[in-house]
């Protein structure tokens, strides 16, 4: 279970255990396991700053069961602060064993005996005794071949990940050398006197892995070493890597994000792209059961029932996980830790109803809009009127909000401005109104709510920002989308399209031609300064529509009652709250 404490976008310290193995007590030794535990602990020090003091090092006779366990177990003590990062590499023999559940994996300490598994370390004994440490990552690197390495998830090749976001979850990483039936190459490889496995992974660290802007991480590490180990013709083995529990990525090199400006107002961070690769992860878990399942209901029209009965079983789901029991809004506190926690549990709560939004927004046609509105339509019925804490109270709507966001920036990767339309303008009733709103104005004045208790500023990261809840969520959905639909450097620009049809469909439903039109303004906001005008959002959605008038796909979908003139009315009103602005 991943921790719900409220991490830094930095660092507040680094350690790490490093071991190494060449004489064994009684198993067969091994040439390199030293040396690569040696330079393993010179690169952590020497080129992403671990202080010398806190990589401790255990080699042959020292590096016992016992002494092992015992300096692991160190990590667990109440000074380790939460924003630290934490690295264990393990250089020598793994065994596997059979049991009735599968593989079960072993290290071999110095005094391990093979056939007698009370003297080994069970790998899994590690992993459970990681959800003590309070450190927000932790990165398992093992050259050594074992099975039963039971990774959750990975991320694929080409995924990209926001570097600060990653810094502000929580994870727990793994790198092995190679499975049960594979035998570590304890020479060859790029460098003379390591093995396959360490030299390709030094030749990462030092920066073969490396994103285009300079990040090191650990998601890039792992994908470089997998792809190098699983084709150098001196290997036998094939890495397995990913996520053990959590969604961060440790990043090992924080010199380029030291290196951005941190202009108040605005969120400065890098887009990380794991490094391609020509070999699949053999054996990788991938959540994409539903994925596929929703692409052959989309796909035929035979199984437009079927896809309306996932659809309706996905949000009863949803209602049932995301109720006042679940979710108290008396008697709770309103720190950011409970804030940030729950969160997290909403966006847990509508993880598959969030792929199912995604699928039917991006490639649903008429025939599937229906079931596209359902969504929007029946999560609303959880809203009944009771007294609570504001902030609580409004973030009941945040399932409904994080669903439209990818829903709506899905259905602009396809330009489908109908499905954009059943995801903001769907009608729908409240408890607290009798008269049916387009989904998008109770969802915005219940975020609003939200908002005005400065609840997203509380949140690491977000304390300076104009529109810190656009921040957050430019950074919550990017993974669901890319990992969806493989967006990749446009998703800031759909993102932002989406804020702007989401600001006038607002303030179109609000508006009655008297005072000016308002709506929440996002993270396009700030790009009214002169140094991005040219490229600001809101502009050029006003010019697409003013070059194509009538004919313009919004508008055809009911968007601003299917009138051009209308959106005209309601931007250049819109547009006149921007101009008072006074961020600059």
């Amino acid at each position: 279970m991943a921790s719900n404490a409220v991490y830094e976008p930095n660092y507040a310290g680094s350690r790490a255990l490093v071991i190494g193995i060449n004489q064994y007590q009684v198993a067969s030794p091994l040439d390199y396991a030293c040396n690569d535990a040696e330079k393993f602990s010179q690169t952590l020090v020497e080129s992403f700053n671990f202080p010398a003091e806190n990589v401790i090092t255990l080699q042959n006779e020292r590096a016992t069961r016992e002494n092992i366990l015992s300096a692991f177990l160190d990590f667990t003590a109440d000074d380790i602060d939460p924003d630290e990062r934490i690295v264990v590499f393990f250089a020598g023999h793994g065994y596997t064993r059979e049991g009735k559940r599968g593989e079960i994996g072993f290290l071999v300490p110095f005094d391990g005996v093979v056939l007698d598994i009370n003297t080994l370390i069970r790998w899994d004994e590690l992993t459970r005794n990681a959800e003590l440490v309070p450190a927000k990552h932790v990165f398992f690197i093992m050259d050594a071949c074992y099975g039963g390495t039971a990774v959750q998830r990975y991320l694929s090749p080409g995924s990209m990940r926001f570097a600060r976001d990653m810094l502000r979850r929580y994870s727990r990483q793994v790198l092995t050398a190679g499975k049960a039936d594979e035998v570590v190459s304890d020479a060859g490889g790029p460098r003379p006197g390591h093995s396959v496995f360490t030299g390709h992974l030094l030749d990462g660290l030092e920066g073969a892995a490396a994103s285009a802007d300079g990040l090191i991480t650990a998601n890039g590490v792992m994908a470089y070493v997998y792809d190098k180990v699983a084709k150098d013709y001196q290997s036998h083995q094939t890495p397995h890597y990913g996520f053990l529990d959590g969604d961060g990525d440790m990043i090992l090199d924080l010199s380029p994000l030291e290196k951005i400006d941190d202009v108040p107002g605005k969120d400065k961070d890098i887009l990380v792209e794991i490094p391609p690769s020509t070999v699949a992860q053999a054996n990788g878990i991938s959540p994409r059961m539903l994925v596929d399942q929703m692409k052959e209901y989309l796909s035929d029209p035979r199984y437009r029932i079927r896809l309306y009965d996932t659809v309706s079983s996905e949000v009863r789901s949803v209602l049932a996980r995301i109720g006042e029991e679940q979710f108290p809004i008396q008697g709770v506190p309103a720190t950011k830790e409970e804030f940030a926690e729950r969160l997290s549990r909403y966006e847990e709560a509508i993880l598959d109803l969030a792929t199912v939004v995604v699928m039917l927004a991006r490639w649903g046609d008429h025939g599937h809009r229906k079931s596209l509105e359902q969504v929007f339509a029946r999560l609303p019925d959880i809203h009944s009127v009771s007294g609570g804490l504001i902030m609580y109270l409004g973030l009941r709507w945040y399932p409904i909000s994080f669903l439209s966001y990818v829903g709506g920036i899905a259905a602009l990767a396809a330009e489908d401005y109908k499905n954009l339309a059943a995801i903001l303008i769907t009608p729908v009733r409240t408890d607290y109104d009798e008269v049916a709103h387009p989904i998008v104005v109770p969802t915005v004045e219940g975020m609003l709510d939200v908002q005005r208790t400065n609840a997203f500023k509380m949140l690491p990261g977000h304390e300076r920002h104009h529109v810190p809840y656009s921040e957050y969520m430019f950074k919550a959905v990017q993974p669901r989308i890319d990992d969806l639909l493989f967006v990749g450097r446009d998703y800031e620009r759909l993102f932002d399209w989406f804020e702007v049809i989401l600001a006038l469909a607002y303030a179109d439903s609000t508006f009655d031609g008297r005072d000016k039109a308002w709506g929440p303004i996002g993270r396009f906001g700030w790009k009214l300064s002169s140094r991005h005008r040219e490229e600001n959002p809101i502009d050029e959605v006003v010019r697409e529509a003013a070059l194509q008038k009538e004919d313009w796909k919004p508008l055809h979908a009911g968007f601003f009652h299917g009138s051009y003139s209308r959106f005209e009315e309601v931007s250049a009103s819109y547009r006149e709250q921007l101009e008072g602005l006074n961020w600059f």
